[in-house]
């Protein structure tokens, strides 16, 4: 139970440093980019601004929702509070799904313009959203290793759409570096408007993934078949029934029936179903595993 304990308690820690990571990376973008907009005026930098804007509010409240996630259950939340990450999560998703609508309809409106947009300091430009991408990419990187390590449903919607800025942030440096050399700043506004497409498929994925676990759909296939097989040739074990899974955030709560012979004693009977949860709980630290025993053949 102890290491259990401990490997949750690494699992928040690791979390908790993806989403403070996140918070600092996507301040010093948000500094960057207000200067670069500036400096050059271009829509692609706005479009990229407003996304790490964005990015900068939820990834601060992803980092509350981390901390809140892991307080321990209490008398009004008996299965802990971990839903906090998939509200969280859903509320990224409709943020990034309105940034993206005002992204698109800015790029329209320019594309449509009489006149095509001025771009200045082109070089300036190109600068900072080379050193963006360089932080993004090392954050990326981090978030990613912590994802699959805890499968913390908020830093993996954090890990999207930090990856969905890439592609705007190579745009945009396309878009200024054509602006500059052959004077076409009409290429500004497309980058943006694939930028907001980008942007608006991500949301609709972090937000169907939280939507899922809010209404407790079963954990992914592959864990349910791991589960079952670990059960299926477990000493002592003699078939089992009703397993269920639902996920909540990055916890995953498994309740199973198992089928054991009815003559051993209890102490035996409870010996083989504490062990085969501590096997389960070794191979999906992540899980909340409840198992009943039962009579086989009854």
């Amino acid at each position: 139970m102890k290491s259990s304990t401990d490997g949750v308690r690494r699992q928040v820690r690791l979390a908790f440093s993806a989403g403070l990571a996140s918070v600092l990376v996507a301040g010093i973008l948000v500094a960057l980019k207000l200067w670069a907009l500036a400096e050059t005026g271009a829509l692609s930098i706005a479009a990229s601004l407003a996304d790490s804007a964005m990015d900068l509010m939820m990834s601060l409240g992803a980092a509350v929702a981390i901390v809140y996630a892991a307080r321990p259950a209490d008398d009004d939340h008996a299965f802990g509070h971990t839903s906090a990450e998939d509200l969280t999560a859903l509320a990224q998703s409709v943020f990034i799904m309105v940034s993206a609508g005002v992204i698109g309809w800015a790029a329209a409106a320019r594309l449509l313009a009489p006149e095509p947009p001025v771009l200045a300091a082109e070089g300036r430009g190109m600068t900072v959203m080379a050193v963006s991408i360089v932080l993004t990419i090392g954050l990326v990187w981090w978030q990613g290793r912590v994802a699959r390590a805890t499968g913390n449903r908020v830093v993996a919607a954090d890990r999207l759409h930090y990856l969905g800025d890439l592609l705007p942030s190579l745009g945009a440096i396309a878009a200024l570096w054509v602006s500059g050399h052959y004077g076409i700043g009409s290429v500004d506004a497309v980058v943006a408007l694939a930028a907001s497409a980008v942007m608006a498929i991500g949301a609709l994925r972090i937000g169907k993934g939280a939507w899922d676990a809010l209404m407790d759909r079963a954990a992914d296939p592959t864990i349910l078949a791991g589960i079952a097989e670990i059960a299926r040739s477990w000493p002592g074990v003699r078939g089992f029934h009703d397993l269920k899974t639902r996920t909540a955030g990055s916890r995953v709560f498994v309740h199973l029936h198992i089928e054991l012979d009815g003559d051993q004693t209890l102490r035996e009977a409870h010996a083989i179903g504490a062990s085969l949860r501590r096997a389960i709980l070794k191979a999906y630290p992540q899980a909340d595993v409840i198992i009943h025993k039962d009579v086989h053949g009854s």
